[in-house]
């Protein structure tokens, strides 16, 4: 989990709330009722979600998100929006003012439907 400790080594704690492995693990890695640190104007009312890989083996942006990845994905998502019926599903590309290229693939099309 070499984001989480490069957030740890960073801030002095991880700035995301779930974290999923390339073998479909997903850990909790912050509280949800702390504030995150992933998308700066936006980490005060949402969740930050997170999946290990998104760079192809050149280093160029690519989902590369295993079936096992997609699959704790979306179990994720639908417990979240459950909890958090008003929810949006985004990613950090899709928020205004913030300038990431995550994720790798369009969450607000693949997900607009939970």
């Amino acid at each position: 989990m070499q984001l989480i400790r490069d957030h740890v080594d960073r801030f002095g704690y991880t700035g995301y709330h779930y974290y999923i492995t390339r073998d479909g693990q997903t850990y909790q890695t912050r509280h949800e009722q702390l504030v995150g640190a992933h998308a700066v104007g936006h980490n005060s009312h949402s969740l930050g979600v997170c999946y290990e890989g998104g760079l192809d083996k050149d280093g160029h942006h690519a989902d590369t998100r295993t079936t096992r990845q997609k699959r704790a994905l979306l179990d994720l998502l639908k417990r979240l929006k459950r909890e958090y019926p008003q929810a949006q599903i985004l990613g950090h590309r899709d928020l205004p003012n913030v300038h990431k290229d995550c994720p790798c693939f369009d969450a607000k099309t693949e997900y607009q439907d939970l």
